[in-house]
């Protein structure tokens, strides 16, 4: 924990510190709506994947035997991630910061990141983003794929409206991305470690899915053609 950096925002120590983070956890975070409902689900035996966790979570998902909780959303100086930070060290849970976005490709250095976390982390784990449906669902189908075997073809179906994952907003970046690989490897067959190291060109990606988007929104919104 040595190597991250203190609040600037929030003094844990104090009884108004600690107000002040839980307040935005619950309310500028929206935590209040998470209070009830975790998008929680098993990916496999050993990892699953839900939304931003509250302490009491944390507490619920040590008691089920977590031990690393992934945290796709990374380090900021924010009430929810202090008190995850302090939740995962009260109950002995590993925490591992991986940010990542949902509404760009993944950059190749994240990718191959989230190939070595799940080779070196313990198990059982839980990842998470915000609502537990996009950043949560890109990691769950490389977890898939770089733990479990599984083509990307076929681990795709972690990103879906089950997961609550919306493919028509810019979050369906993420399923362009790994389409666009099953698309230029089509005949080659080329494994997709060796894509992400030798081809992928996230840039590339994006202005392809933008223009497509963007032809989109013109066609269905703008000019409301049927």
């Amino acid at each position: 924990m040595s190597d991250v950096p203190a609040s600037r925002k929030f003094d844990m120590s104090t009884p108004k510190g600690r107000r002040d983070a839980w307040a935005e956890l619950m309310w500028t975070d929206h935590g209040f709506l998470r209070a009830a409902f975790q998008n929680f689900h098993w990916i496999s035996p050993e990892m699953a994947r839900a939304n931003q966790p509250s302490p009491k979570h944390i507490a619920r998902y040590a008691a089920m035997g977590i031990k690393t909780i992934i945290n796709l959303r990374g380090f900021n100086d924010s009430g929810q991630y202090w008190l995850e930070r302090e939740a995962c060290a009260e109950h002995g849970l590993a925490l591992v910061d991986a940010p990542i976005g949902s509404r760009e490709p993944p950059s190749i250095e994240r990718v191959l990141r989230a190939k070595t976390i799940f080779e070196t982390i313990q198990y059982p784990a839980l990842m998470h983003c915000k609502s537990g449906a996009d950043r949560a669902g890109l990691m769950a189908v490389l977890y898939k794929h770089f733990r479990q075997g599984e083509p990307i073809e076929r681990a795709l179906d972690q990103l879906s409206l089950k997961y609550l994952h919306v493919k028509q907003g810019k979050t369906g970046m993420l399923g362009f991305f790994f389409d666009t690989y099953m698309r230029e490897t089509a005949q080659s067959k080329k494994p997709f470690i060796d894509w992400i190291r030798e081809d992928y060109d996230p840039a590339k990606v994006k202005a392809a899915f933008m223009g497509q988007w963007w032809a989109n929104v013109l066609v269905d919104k703008v000019l409301r053609r049927e």
